[in-house]
């Protein structure tokens, strides 16, 4: 069965971090490209970080840069989204997605981009 998980999302308070996970079961997650995003009630759909295959090129929205940093694990067959200084406006269901195609990770990014695989997202409340 090939699927994503997310795991990590939690409550916390403005300026605390959070380590999500993004597991992949029954593909070779290093193999591609692969995003984070996240859904907040009201608002569309954010593409917030993106990492290539090869790690090459990674993408950040304007609203998390110098918070969040993406990476990899290949080793867990795992995408990591470390996100520090966690503000109200973070809140929100997270979602990993992955792509097999060749593309920028700022394209995969934008929110309506056609990844292959989507995982069903964990819950990030930042509040104090």
């Amino acid at each position: 069965q090939l699927r994503l998980a997310e795991f990590g999302g939690a409550l916390v308070q403005p300026g605390e971090s959070l380590r999500l996970s993004c597991a992949a079961t029954g593909f070779t997650l290093a193999n591609y490209n692969v995003g984070w995003y996240r859904e907040a009630p009201g608002k569309e759909r954010e593409g917030v970080s993106c990492i290539t295959r090869g790690e090459s090129d990674t993408y950040y929205a304007d609203s998390v840069k110098g918070r969040f940093t993406i990476s990899r694990d290949n080793a867990k067959n795992t995408v990591f989204l470390q996100m520090n200084n966690l503000k109200p406006e973070d809140t929100g269901v997270y979602y990993c997605a992955a792509d097999w195609g060749v593309t920028t990770a700022q394209k995969q990014c934008s929110p309506t981009y056609n990844n292959d695989y989507w995982g069903k997202g964990t819950r990030v409340t930042v509040s104090s």
